[in-house]
């Protein structure tokens, strides 16, 4: 285990601390049992290794990051771990994608109920279930999901903006005093432009140049890798759900037909919802419905996005058409935090069952939502509001 503590001084060595997400400081660390959930690359290690920059003093051997991807894992069993990390005095064990040690579920179980007085971090893929595997942990432990920068973290992370966080009912009532607020000279307009391209994965600045590679890397990863070891994906499937994603890319928003979809991925139908499900659960797609309510759990999706613009860019061979970028966008930030459900015709989206939204560009109007009460359109390429116009910008602010 001492090898363990090594590695982790030399990685907390290494972990920045300017900048720390609103995320993690909402994050009730004290609790027993902690599952942290997110799609890789959103920057979930990086969360757990600044909490323990900040809480604990360097060389502190009652806290243990490591790893479960780790070599030291090839020939000690995570319950192992713990048991020798408690008897010399542990207090809080981090365990950094768990999803890729085959018996987590049971042995973190067996750790909880074992060591009542320790606090036990895991993280692993957005695909993980708390409530599936060898044992039911949904009772013992408090899951958070964590997704890629907004536009209000984009800004403060690259340029050192600091922008509070805002509601979305903030901002459908008082988008004024929001823009108010905002620094003289900051140009929205542009800055969101560059968001939508590169500001999702905090990794650009490290890997600019690769940048979109690595999230198609991503992509590939959750697909061969995480679809078939989590959930059970049949291997031999695994091009067939590149080739899906691919063809998505290149037609998102995508008014779903089953049938041609079907015969396009050369998938039955029944496998293609549950491919399509998994897909959505892993952070990739975001799929849109019409009744939240009344979703049934083979039922198609009304529409398809890409699940955001950056993985969007990475992934299209042809150019993007601008109103499938601005709704990828919209529906990225507001699904996070809020119920999202096809418009069907009044409007792009039915938010918490009340509010209908368009997406558009500065020119856009009411004429398909003007007759309906609570409606507003969220307009690109503008930095003003005016009545229930409002710029699509500001959704990046709700997180």
């Amino acid at each position: 285990m001492q090898k363990l503590f090594e590695v982790q001084d030399q990685l907390l060595k290494q972990t920045p601390m300017k900048f720390v997400r609103d995320c993690a400081k909402k994050i009730n660390w004290e609790t027993q049992l902690l599952c942290i959930r997110g799609a890789k690359g959103v920057g979930k290690s990086t969360i757990l290794k600044q909490y323990i920059r900040s809480h604990y003093a360097a060389g502190d051997r009652t806290v243990l990051y490591c790893s479960v991807d780790s070599s030291y894992f090839a020939d000690h069993s995570i319950l192992d771990l713990a048991k020798t990390f408690y008897m010399n005095g542990g207090k809080h064990l981090f365990l950094d994608e768990v999803h890729k040690y085959e018996h987590w579920s049971r042995e973190i179980k067996e750790i909880y109920d074992l060591y009542a007085d320790m606090r036990v971090v895991i993280s692993g893929s957005s695909l993980l279930s708390i409530m599936e595997g060898e044992a039911d942990l949904s009772r013992r432990c408090i899951s958070h999901d964590i997704q890629g920068f907004s536009f209000r973290e984009f800004l403060q992370f690259y340029y050192g903006v600091d922008i509070p966080i805002v509601s979305l009912e903030n901002i459908l009532h008082n988008p004024h005093a929001i823009l108010e607020t905002l620094p003289s000279d900051l140009r929205p307009i542009g800055l969101f432009k560059e968001y939508l391209q590169i500001g999702y994965y905090p990794y650009y600045q490290k890997n600019s140049i690769d940048y979109y590679s690595t999230i198609e890397n991503v992509v590939r990863y959750v697909i061969e890798v995480e679809l078939p070891q989590i959930c059970k994906v049949d291997v031999g499937n695994t091009r067939k759900i590149r080739a899906l994603m691919n063809m998505l890319a290149a037609a998102v928003p995508y008014e779903v037909d089953m049938n041609k979809m079907s015969v396009q991925s050369a998938l039955p139908r029944v496998t293609l919802l549950a491919y399509l499900k998994h897909l959505s659960d892993a952070q990739l797609l975001n799929l849109l419905y019409s009744d939240l309510l009344n979703v049934k759990r083979m039922q198609k999706p009304d529409k398809i996005y890409i699940e955001n613009t950056n993985m969007l860019y990475a992934l299209a061979t042809h150019p993007i058409q601008v109103g499938t970028i601005r709704e990828t966008f919209a529906i990225n930030q507001l699904k996070f935090l809020h119920s999202v459900e096809f418009g069907k015709q009044q409007g792009d989206f039915l938010v918490d069952g009340t509010y209908r939204i368009e997406i558009g560009g500065a020119d856009k109007n009411f004429s398909q939502i003007a007759s309906l009460p609570d409606s507003y359109v969220f307009a690109d390429d503008t930095d003003t509001a005016v009545g229930h116009k409002l710029p699509l910008w500001l959704l990046g602010f709700l997180y």
